[in-house]
Order: C-alpha cells, then structure tokens, then sequence
C-alpha cells in the first residue's frame, strides 16, 4: 500500500495527541493508494485497546463507501511494538477483509507498519511512503 508522507504525519500526530491512551480511526483507500485518513475516538480511552466510537464508525464507513474507498483499521501502541497485539487479532473478525495499520510510540521515532490479518494468521504488508 501506498501513503504520502503528508497522510503519514497525520497518522503519527493523532496518537502523538491522544498518548498515552492508544488512538484510532479508519484509512480511506483506493487502488492500494491511501487516499483519506478518518480519525476517530476511542470509545474505550485506554493504552491498552481501543473501539472505534460507534457514531465516528458509523459516520466514517458511510464516507468511505460513498467514496469507494477501501478501508484499513488504524490504531496506535502508546508503550509497545507496533506488531498486532491478540487483543488486536481478536478485534480483526470484527472487520474481515480490512488491513490494520499500527503506529508505535515506544521507540525514539514513531513507526506505522501494516498488516493483513486473517484469523490467528498475521502478515506484514509493505507500506510505500511517497
């Protein structure tokens, strides 16, 4: 998938301002070309798991279809590898189909990485920064 880095520093500002609770929202998509980032809140406000609010959600997915975009998950790890957590691969069957973009705050320099997730089965995908 491709990002600009514009788009990209949007990610990493949404969980630098929402530290030290992990943060959340959806990517627009289209031809493997990220074309929207969709922030939202976290319903659940902790550092440890999120929950896209129910009416960002809703608002967001009707956005997104309107535009034809496909979606991604995106949330952040405030303290921990940005790799998906169980917690995170339990949330997946929730979404079947999206890829999860993770950014990690517990390194010197925040780092988004992508990932298909298909049951207990988790695959990196390389993210293009342009």
């Amino acid at each position: 998938m491709r990002i600009s880095a514009s788009l990209l520093a949007q990610l990493i500002a949404h969980a630098q301002a929402e530290a030290p609770s992990e943060c959340c929202g959806v990517l627009g998509s289209i031809d493997g070309r990220v074309t929207n980032f969709y922030p939202a809140r976290n319903k659940e406000q902790s550092p440890m798991r999120f929950e896209i609010h129910p009416q960002d959600q809703f608002e967001i997915y009707g956005l997104t279809e309107e535009r034809g975009e496909d979606t991604t998950i995106f949330h952040s790890h405030p303290k921990t590898e940005g790799v998906p957590s169980q917690t995170d691969i339990n949330l997946a069957s929730r979404w079947p189909g999206s890829a999860w973009a993770i950014c990690s705050l517990a390194g010197e320099q925040p780092v988004v990485r992508l990932f298909e997730i298909d049951g207990p089965a988790v695959k990196e995908v390389e993210l293009v920064v342009e």
